[in-house]
């Protein structure tokens, strides 16, 4: 007799159904797994021989065989606990055989049956609606995985409150989405005394998705005016809070269930590895430029990254997405982020001060921005200098616009661009702009054509220096709500392209 489950195996944020086979066949008493199974998987006939014997309800002396399809696909962590047990206890026609094949389940069992959460539950509800399938999984991770919405969750405490379930005992009510996180509030850009180009710059690189880099001295702001960054940022469209929230699923960084419409802000330290920034390790899990898909990766102290860990982001941003290789599997993660990335001028930060810059000056700093590519600091489409606040200017009252003020311009200017895109499913802001629809809608006039043949003939511009200049000055065009792409716009947007270096 041959009794059938189904759940999910996770390649990066795709979850693959597997049906999970449990044949019982005369022999020597037995339990084996097959189907390529990791440790963790192997390692599920011990928990689950203690659940059922915790539940009173004794294996048969008979050779128990789980299968795992298709068996080439491998099966990793500890969710196959439940569908392994919801198999066999359909095998012992202790349910209906038909009760463990309406749903995907996922869960990891303790020893006294009850039910563990588990990550990727959103995906795995998307997989099972997809199935038409309901979804099967612990109660605390029900109101994740019911956000979906598409099918019907069901989480339960034990595999005791599962039994009771399908026998009609004790039926389990359908689990509800989670609150949506709230909202933490956000610092306010007018507590940055000074610094006005910065916040220019923050708010066209916030408009358009824009990679920034600011300059300066210790001390001079780079990293509180990145912090007030979220507080400018539209909220989170429902596509993009799921699409961001699965990664965060399967990450394991959903708190209870809820959803966050807030941007990610991802701030990893510059001892971090490759794998932590890009993704792998053994289970070849999202990493910080994954994390912060949708929202804003914030690198500060950027030269002080390993060089290897800096060049591995080029492809990511020009293509939203990365590719980890590992001899057994091939993962696919979205990247889609905004790179903001802080760093003094050299080594010892007062390359600009005369008074207190070391002996080096200005090999320091070449030497120091040296260890960032020519290739990377090109895909960067704005770079400014964040220069020293004056102490005495520190007593000053706030000056400038308040965060809740710049927002109210971002998202005039996001509204703009999501109707330019509206027949573009694979082009969200300005930054992605490419060929013809690039041409199109950043074609400037006669003057700023000029201009910018000038500005490209004398720095040198490459072709892809040359269109993010384009690509920012119709961010400030659509922050003005200009239809046309006029020679000022274009003037500001060479000015936050050349440091004074490069001037």
């Amino acid at each position: 007799m041959i009794a059938r489950a189904y759940t999910v195996a996770f390649e990066g944020v795709n979850a693959h159904q597997v049906e999970v086979q449990c044949a019982l066949a005369p022999g020597l008493p037995a339990f084996s797994i097959v189907g390529l199974p990791d440790k963790a998987v192997s390692e599920a006939r011990d928990r689950v021989r203690s659940a059922l014997t915790a539940m009173t309800i004794a294996l048969p002396s008979k050779r128990i065989t789980i299968n795992l399809s298709p068996a080439d696909l491998p099966k990793e962590g500890s969710h196959f606990d439940l569908p392994i047990a919801l198999a066999l206890l359909a095998a012992l026609e202790v349910i209906p055989k038909d009760a463990s094949e309406t749903v995907v389940a996922l869960g990891e069992l303790s020893l006294d049956g009850s039910l563990v959460p588990v990550t990727g539950a959103l995906p795995a509800a998307m997989t099972a609606a997809a199935e038409n399938r309901g979804l099967l999984c612990p109660e605390a991770s029900g109101a994740e995985a019911a956000w979906v919405g598409a099918t019907q969750v069901i989480g339960a405490r034990s595999l005791h409150a599962v039994v009771q379930h399908y026998l009609g005992q004790a039926p389990i009510a359908p689990s509800a989405p989670g609150e949506v996180a709230a909202h933490e509030a956000s610092k306010d850009m007018r507590d940055v005394k000074g610094q006005q180009r910065a916040k220019r710059a923050l708010e066209i690189a916030a408009a358009g998705r824009h990679h920034l880099l600011m300059l300066g001295t210790p001390g001079s702001g780079k990293s509180m005016l990145a912090a007030r960054l979220p507080g400018i940022l539209p909220p989170l469209s429902a596509p993009e809070a799921l699409e961001t929230s699965m990664i965060h699923s399967v990450a394991g960084l959903i708190d209870q269930g809820g959803i966050s419409r807030t941007r990610p802000f991802r701030e990893p330290h510059h001892t971090a590895s490759m794998p932590a920034i890009v993704g792998g390790g053994r289970r070849a899990m999202p990493g910080e430029i994954s994390l912060a898909h949708n929202g804003v990766l914030f690198m500060d102290e950027f030269p002080e990254f390993p060089r290897q860990v800096l060049e591995t982001l080029r492809q990511p941003i020009e293509t939203g997405t990365v590719m980890i290789a590992r001899a057994n599997a091939h993962v696919s993660y979205p990247c889609r982020f905004m790179l903001v990335a802080a760093a003094n001028p050299c080594k010892c930060g007062f390359l600009y001060d005369p008074a207190r810059a070391c002996a080096r000056v200005p090999q320091c700093g070449e030497d120091y921005l040296g260890r960032i590519s020519g290739p990377l600091m090109d895909r960067l489409d704005l770079r400014i200098e964040v220069p020293p606040v004056a102490y005495h200017d520190l007593d000053l009252p706030p000056d400038g616009d308040s965060s809740a003020m710049i927002a109210e311009r971002v998202a005039k200017a996001r509204a703009l661009q999501a109707a330019r895109f509206e027949a573009h499913t694979n082009v969200h802001a300005n930054a992605d702009m490419q060929g013809k629809l690039l041409e199109e809608a950043a074609a400037p006039d006669a003057d700023g054509r000029a201009l910018l043949a000038q500005v490209a003939e004398k720095f040198g511009l490459t072709a892809r220096g040359y269109h993010r200049v384009l690509r920012v000055a119709r961010t400030i065009a659509d922050l003005e709500g200009s239809p046309g792409l006029r020679r000022p716009h274009i003037a500001e947007a060479v000015s936050f392209r050349l440091t004074t270096t490069e001037r």
